[in-house]
């Protein structure tokens, strides 16, 4: 059968996306990115927020409205909005003819095919021998290291959506990772909901720097790149920042959600900290990881968030001089504690203060990009752009992939650049977000071909045809 997919959410959600592609290849499936040639389509949804939940609620019904005219056989709905709505999926959109929850991902192929699908006896959680296709460009990859949750933020429902912490194995990860690079990806971005916690449920301590050495290690040519996301800011240890600091392989680059700087807001998300100790600990990691490019994200409007709490945000901000920064609208979870906190800040109010803090940020990142200019920086070519006076996009080790800005990369003389090579180049202008160069040195052949990790090798799928 052709099957369309439509995956929505974070880059954790796209690894499940990419799991069940597997599978479904594995059946002799066919991917295709046209949706309305599909025969069938998953939805793969987010619910994580409001926002998120409403999106995947409207691909959902885009496809019934497909459905509906007769141009799919079957719509299949997965996902953390399975989680939270499945009983009201079921009933309110006839449509849809299968629903599956995170744990069911082995069973999308039956799910797809017609045939029956069963309640999951564990929670779900993929390794290394799981078939896998990559929907991601072939010089990049993420890699899942952990699934579920223990910390108890006021506005978070992902424990119960994803549930209680699990690390893979550290072997597991290693194995995927070397396949990975063997395959010819570049960099690979390790993703978990709180990536410093891993291997201590396996009783491993320092588990994500035992990890980053053992990645660092895998023999394979040419330069490669290891990047962390989603690290918590009270598990950021000494060990990891020395380990982040030898490693080449890793990039000078920490994703740390923060999420407010008053220690009266951090108390009501039951996160802990203050701004006075996020600078402290800002300080630490630079000082110890020379040149590192720090992401944050925060939260405006959560109930009690006063002016004055908001104006500490602000200050924090100015004295930080965060590289990248995201910042969102508080909204209710039914199911999240925070929903039931008074204090609630009007939408109008939520709004404005989204709209200073990015402003802020806007002219700290223009700071900050016009210090590169004149500087000499690896960058990973992304692929030609033709729209723009530029002709190839790149990114530099301080910007991941989708969430940070880009390097625009000039044409320069001799042989053009590829997607996929890790080149040279000289830093020529700055805008708010994206930073503007030229390649110098030598060439870099291409090395990334269509990837395919172990476990999913009988799979012959092509790359173009996957829809996500």
């Amino acid at each position: 059968m052709r099957i369309g997919f439509v995956s929505l959410g974070c880059p954790k959600n796209l690894v499940d996306s990419e799991v069940m592609l597997g599978y479904l290849c594995l059946r002799g499936h066919q991917i295709t990115r046209d949706l309305n040639r599909a025969e069938v389509v998953v939805v793969n949804t987010c619910a994580f927020i409001e926002e998120a939940a409403q999106e995947s609620t409207d691909a959902i019904l885009e496809m019934a409205a497909l459905k509906q005219a007769g141009r799919l056989r079957r719509l299949i709905v997965t996902g953390c909005l399975v989680e939270r709505y499945r009983e009201q999926i079921r009933e309110q959109i006839p449509e849809v003819d299968e629903v599956l929850d995170t744990s069911q991902l082995e069973q999308i192929a039956a799910a797809c095919e017609g045939r029956p699908t069963f309640p999951a006896t564990a929670p779900y959680l993929y390794d290394e021998r799981k078939p896998r296709v990559l929907a991601t460009p072939p010089h990049y990859a993420y890699i899942k290291i952990a699934e579920g949750c223990d910390h108890s933020c006021s506005f978070c429902i992902i424990p119960q959506l994803r549930g209680r912490y699990r690390s893979r194995r550290l072997e597991s990860v290693v194995a995927e990772a070397t396949a990975l690079f063997a395959r010819g990806v570049r960099e690979i971005i390790l993703v978990a909901q709180d990536t410093t916690c891993f291997g201590e449920d396996l009783g491993l301590r320092d588990g994500l720097a035992q990890l980053l050495e053992r990645l660092g290690a895998i023999e394979a040519p040419g330069e490669r790149w290891v990047r962390v996301l989603y690290a918590y800011p009270n598990r950021i240890t000494s060990r990891l920042l020395e380990v982040m600091a030898a490693q080449p392989r890793v990039v000078p680059y920490l994703d740390l959600p923060l999420q407010h700087a008053s220690q009266a807001v951090l108390r009501r998300m039951r996160r802990g900290g203050s701004g006075e100790k996020f600078l402290r600990l800002i300080e630490r990691i630079r000082r110890a990881v020379p040149g590192i490019a720090l992401r944050s994200t925060f939260i405006v409007g959560f109930p009690g968030e006063t002016e004055r709490d908001f104006e500490e945000l602000c200050q924090f901000l100015e004295a930080a001089k965060l590289e990248h920064v995201g910042v969102f609208e508080y909204s209710d979870e039914d199911e999240a504690p925070s929903s039931r906190l008074s204090g609630k800040v009007d939408r109008r109010t939520i709004y404005s203060r989204r709209r200073r803090l990015m402003a802020l940020q806007r002219r700290i990142s223009r700071a900050l990009n016009r210090s590169l200019i004149g500087r000499e920086l690896p960058v990973l070519v992304e692929g030609y752009i033709s729209q723009t006076p530029v002709a190839w996009q790149g990114r530099l080790p301080t910007q991941a992939p989708e969430i940070d800005g880009v390097c625009l990369i000039n044409a320069a003389e001799g042989r053009p650049p590829a997607a996929g090579q890790i080149r040279r180049l000289r830093v020529t202008e700055a805008h708010e977000y994206d930073v503007v160069g030229t390649l110098t040195g030598g060439e870099e052949s291409a090395e990334c071909d269509r990837v395919l990790p172990a476990g999913a090798s009988s799979c012959r799928v092509q790359r173009e045809s996957i829809q996500l």
